[in-house]
């Protein structure tokens, strides 16, 4: 396995979500490539590697300015992993919101990333919501086949359970190799079902148990998409509302300490756990990305009470 297509370390992903202009069907513009254009080089100065792609993002506008990019950058795709997602389809005039991991979709999807992007192959594809009404079998079919083609070199998931994950993997000859969930010092609902059952707050918890301890079984790669938290702990002075107070003041003063920045804190967060969780850094704002070095070049350097501090400070209470 080469370094350009390791999914199996916890360094982060530079996730795109926010580059492309508008949420409508409005074109993008040169401004927006402008603003690609830094992001993009923020994440790849500060060492990161791989860019998390959807085509959903922006109504594929996200994927289309990174194509872009990709264009105007020789060399720039061989030394970088690619990861998009596939599977929602938004509302429009005849059909609501949905998800869809039909064969035939997903096949269709990964042809038009493959065109906006601009590139012969996908590094990484996952699924990005589960389909209850998708036959695991068929779904599993058109993986088969792309990665057949090679078309995709690997597959993954997004927002599914240990159980989903088993089950789509029982008709896969190729390895899963990550599943991407929220994760955060703020939405700490994966860390808590571990500890919270036998305790009746166990039942307000709607995290899968067990999800994460099933990926680091498998050698899966657990990715944490709003991983900043977006700037709870990280904003202005006395930005933080009364609840995340006590926890930006500790985030502040850990990075004070160990001469890093707040945002770095967070990631180290999430990185310090045995999982090797991989953060996607999802902030367009380039002096965010380039304060989020030493989560790439640094290991964490948060000690078992400094972790164990951050989650109390979250959770607002003691642990049970």
């Amino acid at each position: 396995m080469t370094a350009q297509t390791d999914v199996t370390s916890g360094r982060p992903l530079y996730g795109c979500m926010g580059l492309g202009g508008t949420w409508d069907d409005a074109p993008y513009t040169a401004a927006d490539i402008g603003h690609a254009e830094a992001a993009v080089e923020a994440a790849l100065d500060i060492g990161i590697t791989a860019f998390d792609h959807a085509d959903i993002y922006r109504r594929g506008k996200s994927e289309a300015v990174f194509g872009e990019l990709l264009a105007r950058a020789p060399g720039l795709r061989e030394r970088i992993v690619l990861q998009t997602k596939c599977g929602i389809r938004q509302a429009d005039g005849h059909h609501p919101g949905m998800y869809d991991l039909r064969s035939q979709h997903v096949v269709r999807c990964v042809e038009e990333s493959l065109t906006r992007l601009r590139t012969d192959v996908i590094d990484v594809l996952l699924l990005h919501r589960p389909d209850p009404l998708a036959d695991p079998q068929d779904t599993a079919k058109a993986l088969t086949s792309l990665h057949g083609q090679g078309l995709v070199r690997r597959f993954g998931v997004s927002n599914m359970s240990a159980a989903q994950i088993q089950q789509l993997q029982a008709y896969l000859d190729v390895p899963l190799v990550a599943d991407q969930l929220e994760m955060s010092l703020g939405s700490r609902d994966w860390v808590e079902a571990g500890v919270l059952v036998n305790t009746a707050a166990a039942a307000e918890n709607g995290f899968p148990h067990g999800t994460v301890e099933y990926c680091r079984a498998r050698g899966m790669q657990v990715q944490a998409w709003g991983a900043l938290a977006q700037g709870r702990y990280t904003g202005p002075s006395n930005a933080a509302g009364p609840l995340d107070a006590p926890a930006a003041e500790l985030v502040a003063e850990l990075a004070e300490r160990k001469g890093t920045t707040p945002e770095t804190i967070l990631l180290w967060w999430l990185q310090r756990h045995p999982a090797h969780i991989a953060p996607v850094i999802g902030t367009s704002r380039p002096e965010r990305i380039l304060a989020c070095r030493d989560a790439v070049v640094r290991e964490p350097e948060l000690t078992h009470e400094d972790w164990y501090g951050l989650w109390v400070a979250a959770r607002g209470a003691p642990l049970p």
